[in-house]
């Protein structure tokens, strides 16, 4: 795998010589609102100009380490399943090269190949799910691989899963979720517990960043009132520094298309700036 020309605020550094990988799965064929977060990346990138290298939170800078950013994958138009198994084989590619895979959406159903190729390394797999929306139902308007779907599909494949910031989503879900997963509604309250019960376990964080309240975080295509702020987001990413094996992570579902001042892109930009230290630990 070769850098590209465009990438990630600093991250220039060879594949070979990079511990940590960045790549974009610009997939929205099943957003069932307003789509748009195929796009994601390369805003991500082009505005990522904007942010120091350094982190005040961690005390750390992109520029100390070795990460590459791989660019969009290329993906097949209108096939879904095929554009799942790029994101399957890329992710699998990473970690038989002993790397931490980072990836952007792209929907959240982009998740779901890459926690298939990291759970056949990690079974015991520990999924940290911060969102706004269940993502539990079994189908959605006919399909089991949705956007709606992907965090029951994880379950499916044996992730164990701790979900936060939930305040949407069927009825049937949340009746689901008290059987099956631990679910957190409206804040993240309790994550600090969970984080100390997970510190030595394989943990993959998928972040859909409408989590993130629409006051501060409009450039999402399902928006739902009542998220955290994004100091609270900040909060999280730094409890996450008491997980000793995080095995790879995602952000998901900005649409860049729907903030026209920036101020979304901006957010997961600093969000991703956070999580590529974090995995550099």
């Amino acid at each position: 795998m070769k850098k590209v020309d465009l990438s990630f605020q600093s991250c220039k550094s060879e594949y070979k010589d990079s511990d940590v990988v960045i790549f974009s799965a610009p997939l929205d064929l099943t957003t069932s609102f307003r789509p748009g977060t195929r796009f994601a990346g390369n805003h991500i990138r082009i505005d990522s100009v904007g942010i120091e290298w350094y982190s005040p939170y961690q005390d750390k800078s992109l520029k100390d380490y070795n990460t590459c950013d791989i660019g969009d994958l290329e993906m097949p138009l209108g096939d879904l399943e095929g554009a799942l198994d790029v994101i399957y084989k890329t992710t699998k590619k990473i970690i038989e090269d002993k790397k931490t895979p980072l990836m952007i959406g792209g929907e959240h159903l982009v998740t779901y190949p890459a926690v298939k190729a990291l759970i056949e390394e990690y079974k015991n797999l520990h999924i940290i799910h911060l969102d706004a929306h269940t993502d539990l139902r079994d189908e959605f308007l006919g399909m089991k691989l949705s956007h709606a779907t992907v965090l029951r599909r994880l379950y499916d494949l044996g992730a164990k899963i701790y979900s936060f910031g939930i305040r949407s989503g069927d009825k049937h879900e949340f009746e689901w979720a008290k059987e099956h997963i631990y679910l957190r509604k409206f804040d993240l309250e309790t994550l600090d517990e969970k984080v100390n019960l997970l510190k030595d376990k394989p943990v993959y964080i998928t972040i859909d960043l409408d989590v993130l309240d629409p006051g501060v975080f409009p450039g999402t295509g399902t928006p739902e009132p009542g998220g955290i702020q994004f100091k609270e987001l900040l909060q999280a990413l730094e409890l996450f520094r008491n997980l000793n094996n995080i095995v790879g992570a995602d952000i998901v579902e900005l649409n860049p298309l729907l903030d026209s001042s920036g101020a979304s892109t901006m957010a997961a930009i600093k969000a991703l700036r956070e999580l590529i230290l974090l995995l550099h630990k």
